[in-house]
């Protein structure tokens, strides 16, 4: 019944709002819209439940594996120096592929380029931990992705995914995280849908996740059928939503409800 309700809601509200892109004076991450006691429990390291997963990903990080022998700091050095801001700046464009790859994915391609192991599973604990040490040294980082004429296509076609209704409910990202962002949806405040914490650790999943994890959610609960983790769409819409954040200050990894 509840759900029910909650879905009679977001009916009721989607159906009477014009969506707007966000001015960059009104944007608000997810964690100003918290209460006081989440803000807490985000500020303190020694409360923040996603910093097991740092100090795993610091582990790992110096961890010899693979064939190759390699352990990440073998070619990146101290991660404090050397992945300072990057995940502000991912996805980012691969030669490879000639296409955006998440920082989820370059850390797997690095994997198994480099250190010859095999790829790790998406939102697998290994991947969560090392893709949270990497995030955590770009907090307080501006959100900075390249745009250029490589990725303009895949940015456009991010928009064109987040500006789409989808599912069996018909509605599109942004009905509720443009035009409703700050109303209440089964007591819970609905955001703007910025991501600047992730991988972040929502008291939802009692776990670590990855922003494509939240993004498949979605789809799912608009009665969509979500996209695979990797799968192209999924990283241009992640790009996107790093676009529509730009200049907004990271502070991964963070806590949501």
């Amino acid at each position: 019944m509840r759900r029910l309700c909650a879905v009679l809601v977001l009916l009721a509200v989607a159906a009477s709002a014009v969506a707007a892109e966000i001015a960059p004076s009104e944007r608000r991450s997810g964690y100003e819209l918290m209460g006081r006691e989440l803000r807490a429990m985000q500020d303190d390291d020694a409360a923040n439940p996603a910093m097991l997963w740092v100090l795993e990903g610091a582990t790992l990080w110096k961890r010899a594996t693979g064939a190759a022998g390699r352990a990440c700091a073998d070619c990146h050095g101290e991660a404090t120096a050397s992945m300072k801001g990057v995940a502000a700046h991912y996805p980012a464009f691969d030669a490879a592929t000639k296409r955006p790859v998440s920082l989820e994915q370059r850390i797997n391609i690095c994997r198994v380029d480099r250190q010859e192991a095999p790829a790790l599973a998406y939102d697998s604990r290994e991947l969560l931990a090392l893709g949270a040490y990497v995030a955590r040294q770009s907090r307080g980082l501006p959100i900075a992705v390249t745009i250029d004429d490589r990725m303009q296509p895949f940015l456009e076609a991010g928009r064109a995914i987040y500006e789409r209704r989808q599912g069996q409910l018909n509605l599109a990202c942004s009905q509720c995280h443009d035009a409703n962002w700050g109303r209440q949806l089964a007591g819970n405040v609905i955001p703007q849908a910025h991501p600047t914490g992730y991988p972040l650790y929502r008291l939802e999943w009692q776990s670590l996740g990855s922003l494509q994890r939240r993004l498949r959610g979605c789809l799912v609960g608009i009665r969509a059928e979500p996209y695979d983790y990797g799968a192209p769409e999924l990283v241009d819409l992640e790009l996107y939503l790093m676009w529509r954040a730009r200049g907004m200050t990271m502070d991964a990894p963070a806590v949501r409800p």
